[in-house]
């Protein structure tokens, strides 16, 4: 494929665009067609990597599939609707976010551009928000570096069943621009050690490149006492050595990165921490290796400790019973993301990666913050 050109046009509103395929909600995916939409599945299994980005929203929305061979993309889409004012939240594959709430005025379009990283075809891709409009869509292969991430759930793509639970390396996508992909690998319940032993990393190797890179936060199960532990003073650090040992053989940079604060305040409603020796642990690591540290711990323990206790709530994944379809009972998480506070945790990523000036990771960052005020500041 070299270039694909969808055109979204319900009532015949827009001038078609030449070699554009015109599409509507009846316009179906088959595999003769290549193309087209499909209905919402429910998932529950990271490892089936079978999550559509359609259900990654409250209602569900279909999703839309095109047909592609493994590869690395420049998607561009056209924003906006001839006769009311629009706004847009884009997902791609498992449920990435690499466009959130695009506000455009009525009768005026705006294009975004970003690249995404397809291991597992077809492509997919939904449009929600509050008042999705979407006129054309334009897929072509490009060849860029990839951000390739390894830890464990609160980085994870989390599955469409568990919504609006979202790991933050799945929101990382909205803050670089269309000269680099993400693709995340992390998985939900593992540690630095499990990682390797269960071949998470040596997949990342197939398919990474010189000039990629890889970014590693492990710690909240390396704490756990079964066959996940390690010790922070021996083990840990040795398996953060195999990650950093394999980026540097393959001529990627690494990248590791303290793991997120949970949230957990004691009676007097100071923040208590919970990772203890294994963020000093990295913090040496990094030291002794040179290699780039992004200090993700301390600056979400800064920014929880100053919502304090009950404000930060909105981060996580405090759910009221029947807000939400999939947690009919409520939910009272203190480790895991809502998907507003996930996006504040990869605004902190990003942060680190521009005041650090991380290798040449920063140049690929868009210049400005581009979540919507309330997840800025973790509130609805």
């Amino acid at each position: 494929m070299t270039c694909a050109t969808f055109h979204f046009d319900e009532k015949g509103e827009h001038t078609l665009r030449e070699h554009a395929v015109r599409v509507t909600s009846a316009t179906r995916y088959s595999k003769e067609l290549g193309y087209g939409y499909v209905n919402h599945v429910l998932s529950l299994d990271e490892d089936l990597r079978d999550t559509l980005p359609g259900g990654c929203h409250v209602p569900a929305v279909d999703s839309f599939l095109v047909d592609v061979p493994d590869g690395i993309y420049k998607v561009s889409v056209t924003f906006g609707h001839p006769h009311v004012p629009s706004v847009t939240t884009v997902k791609c594959g498992t449920g990435k976010v690499l466009v959130w709430e695009k506000e455009v005025d009525a009768g005026h379009t705006e294009v975004e551009s970003f690249t995404i990283r397809v291991d597992q075809p077809p492509f997919s891709i939904a449009f929600v928000g509050p008042a999705p409009h979407v006129s054309f869509l334009m897929l072509e292969p490009t060849d860029t570096p990839t951000i390739f991430l390894a830890g464990d759930s609160t980085v994870t793509d989390q599955v469409s069943g568990q919504y609006p639970c979202t790991g933050w390396g799945q929101v990382l996508p909205l803050f670089f621009h269309d000269g680099i992909a993400v693709s995340n690998h992390a998985r939900s319940g593992r540690s630095s050690k499990s990682f390797i032993a269960e071949g998470r990393l040596e997949n990342i190797w197939r398919q990474i490149r010189p000039g990629d890179y890889v970014l590693i936060q492990f710690g909240h199960n390396d704490q756990k006492t079964d066959e996940r532990g390690t010790d922070p003073f021996t083990s840990y650090p040795e398996y953060l050595q195999v990650y950093l040992d394999g980026a540097k053989k393959a001529g990627a940079i690494p990248v590791l990165v303290t793991p997120v604060h949970r949230r957990h305040f004691d009676e007097s409603g100071k923040l208590v921490d919970t990772h203890g020796p294994y963020l000093e642990a990295m913090r040496q690591v990094a030291e002794e290796e040179q290699v780039p540290l992004i200090d993700l711990a301390a600056k979400s323990k800064r920014f929880l400790a100053q919502l304090g206790a009950e404000a930060s709530k909105r981060i996580f994944m405090w759910t009221a019973p029947g807000e939400y379809e999939h947690f009919p009972l409520g939910a009272q998480d203190d480790t895991h993301f809502h998907e507003r506070g996930a996006i504040r945790i990869a605004g902190f990523v990003a942060e680190e990666i521009r005041e650090k000036g991380i290798h040449d990771l920063s140049s690929y960052l868009r210049p400005g913050y581009v979540g919507v005020k309330q997840a800025k500041e973790g509130g609805k």
